[in-house]
């Protein structure tokens, strides 16, 4: 037996009013999600528990089989662990997006999709200018960077604002506040002189694309979590591939291998037959593979329902199918969408999502296809999201 998690990040949605009371999933043309939706197990459930933050560290750590609230404390060190960064005594980790503001507003959330070549050259930059041996720069995935504090403890205390929380807003009321700010408003504020002239940006806006116009620290940490491995909770070698640094943490940190594959990104360019037949591939030596498709919660935050909609048809058409024709006996699937990114908010919400468990054990629900409206419909809610990975694969 071989067990596949596909993570839909973000592809839970609200009924979109302009759409006819349809969510993206509605939207969709999914035949192969609706054809096993209707062979297996659909419904709803909690992976963000009461009070905790909707990211995605929160609810993919439920979705892989591992209780937030006993392990979660906090995603910049989780994707500094992916990084290689190490966290000393008195340091704390902050993650450090390379962010677009214009007239005040927040112009985007990434710089435009910065690429990774270009992130670096920045945070260069940046460590040259605003670095120190407390104060440290380190490059991620392209607009996603780390920044580590050493001695600034204190920071942890401050109130901060994932800027993707903010699209097209004022920034101003959404500056870290609080205990411990003035360091972080202080960085951020510096940071825009060092960027302003730096040739990537000149270059960047010779081109017409958007420059990187100040650096925005959020998502602080101050230890590295320890989870117990995968194969040691679940008795299964599992392998996962991903375009984004924070999943590929929670690999590191699970014992799970990190698969590398071509053409696999944390945005809509992403190659989804390479990423599926590659996590298929994986299966020679592995008994579970994890794979991560980031595109649909980027098309969200950007506000777009036809992009959102176009990347769950390509999950569908060249993931879903190619899991399906496999090897349809010897195969477990469970699919879900990490946390719900509403189209009309573009910004995480802890909603319960939709997911479906597919495969030898798994008797109908009576679904008509994998949607929200239908895993409501179901009956069938899990409160307790990180026990959907035992109910996989036993």
């Amino acid at each position: 037996m071989k067990y596949c998690v596909l993570i839909m990040d973000g592809a839970a949605d609200r009924p979109l009013p302009q759409r006819g009371g349809k969510t993206p999933l509605e939207l969709a043309h999914t035949p192969h999600l609706d054809a096993l939706a209707q062979e297996g197990v659909v419904g709803l459930a909690r992976t963000v528990p009461p009070g905790m933050e909707p990211s995605s560290a929160c609810a993919c750590m439920s979705i892989l089989g591992y209780n937030p609230n006993a392990y979660y404390c906090g995603r910049g060190a989780i994707e500094a662990r992916s990084l290689g960064i190490p966290l000393g005594e008195a340091e704390v980790v902050f993650r450090c997006n390379l962010v677009a503001v214009r007239q005040g507003k927040m112009w985007s959330y990434s710089s435009g999709y910065i690429s990774s070549e270009e992130g670096r050259e920045l945070m260069a930059a940046l460590q040259q200018s605003l670095g120190s041996d407390r104060i440290h720069f380190y490059p991620g995935v392209s607009y996603r960077n780390i920044c580590v504090l050493k001695g600034y403890e204190d920071t942890l205390q401050a109130t901060c604002t994932p800027p993707h929380d903010i699209p097209d807003r004022p920034i101003e009321g959404s500056l870290p506040r609080g205990p411990g700010s003035e360091l972080l408003r202080d960085l951020m504020s510096r940071s825009v002189a060092v960027l302003e002239g730096h040739p990537v940006n000149i270059e960047r806006r010779a081109r017409g694309d958007i420059p990187a116009t100040m650096i925005w620290l959020f998502w602080g940490s101050g230890r590295m979590p320890e989870l117990p491995p995968f194969h040691s909770t679940y008795g299964l070698e599992a392998a996962m591939t991903s375009g984004v640094g924070l999943l590929m943490g929670l690999a590191q940190l699970t014992g799970m291998e990190r698969l590398h594959i071509p053409g696999v990104t944390d945005s809509l360019d992403n190659d989804y037959a390479a990423q599926a037949v590659g996590a298929l591939e994986a299966f020679d030596g592995h008994d579970l593979v994890v794979i991560h498709v980031e595109a649909p919660d980027e098309a969200a935050h950007a506000g777009s329902i036809d992009d959102k909609v176009k990347a769950i048809e390509s999950i569908d058409r060249e993931m879903v199918g190619r899991l399906c024709s496999w090897r349809k006996d010897g195969l477990s699937l469970l699919v879900a969408s990490d946390h719900a990114t509403p189209i009309e908010i573009r910004t995480h919400a802890a909603d319960p999502v939709p997911f479906l468990l597919w495969g030898p054990g798994f008797a109908s629900a009576g679904a008509k296809g994998f949607s929200e409206a239908e895993a409501k419909d179901s009956g069938v809610f899990i409160e307790e999201g990180h026990t959907i990975m035992s109910r996989l694969t036993t």
